[in-house]
């Protein structure tokens, strides 16, 4: 899971050497299916069926622009000075899958985009820290959910993360909304995907015609960050990195959401 979780890193940091005004998501799309192949995997969300809608997803990575939460498809249309972009990708290697997101700047954005991209990936960390051997799921929804309504922010409740392993979505779900000490009992050996997805107004979602893009209902933006994350008896460890990505956008100059509370990313 951690040579997953590495390639799916690899090709978020391209993606980050790529997001700027008049790129083509198509063609980010284009390129991260061609390093998953080179790599020897496969992309675990192209062909991905879901129980509402017979149409499988079309592509390798999830582009989310704006008031679109997840499930975005790649498209022609350029990303605009100002945007917002989630990027979710997801890949089996050797039978173990890696899924992890982070969401982009595009070029300058409002001081509203940056304070909600800051908390949604400062409420990503509130959660992990509750993951601990012989806690609750609750506790970690809980954590993500009182951190970011204390703030005026929207909590979308119909969508949570999950297991992964050897398939993409494993029990238990995860939820970004809870109660302390209710829910699946987390054990030492479990591997989740925390992953809050934050809007700056409802927390009500619509999902368009083609059956996977989930937008806000009141076409506010939202921010999407995830990690994998392995359960033991003391601190979790965290499967997946930001490191290279940010260390990327450092370079470029871009902006890169600050969190305070910052656990080992291996």
């Amino acid at each position: 899971m951690r040579r997953s979780a590495a390639l799916v890193g690899q090709v978020l940091t391209e993606m980050a050497r790529r997001v700027e005004p008049g790129a083509l998501t198509s063609e980010m799309n284009r390129v991260a299916e061609e390093m998953i192949a080179d790599a020897g995997a496969r992309p675990a969300f192209k062909g991905y069926r879901i129980a509402r809608n017979d149409m499988p997803f079309p592509a390798a990575l999830c582009v989310s622009v704006n008031d679109v939460v997840v499930h975005g498809f790649p498209s022609e249309e350029p990303l605009k000075e100002g945007d917002i972009v989630s990027i979710d990708c997801g890949v089996e290697l050797d039978g173990y899958f890696g899924d992890y997101a982070y969401t982009f700047a595009v070029g300058e954005i409002s001081a509203e985009k940056a304070a909600l991209l800051r908390d949604t990936k400062q409420s990503l960390y509130e959660g992990i820290r509750n993951g601990l051997h012989g806690r609750r799921i609750g506790d970690i929804g809980h954590a993500v959910q009182s951190y970011c309504e204390a703030r005026g922010y929207g909590v979308v409740r119909d969508l949570v993360g999950h297991g992964v392993g050897k398939r993409l979505h494993e029990d238990p779900q995860v939820p970004n909304v809870g109660r302390r000490g209710v829910g699946k009992k987390l054990k030492a050996g479990m591997t989740l995907c925390v992953e809050p997805m934050i809007t700056g107004g409802t927390s009500d979602i619509v999902v368009d015609a083609d059956g996977w893009t989930v937008r806000t209902a009141d076409g506010s933006p939202a921010a999407h960050y995830e990690h994998m994350i392995l359960i033991n008896r003391g601190e979790p460890t965290v499967l997946s990195s930001f490191d290279s990505i940010e260390s990327v956008l450092a370079e470029k100059g871009a902006f890169i959401p600050s969190a305070e509370t910052v656990l080992a990313e291996t």
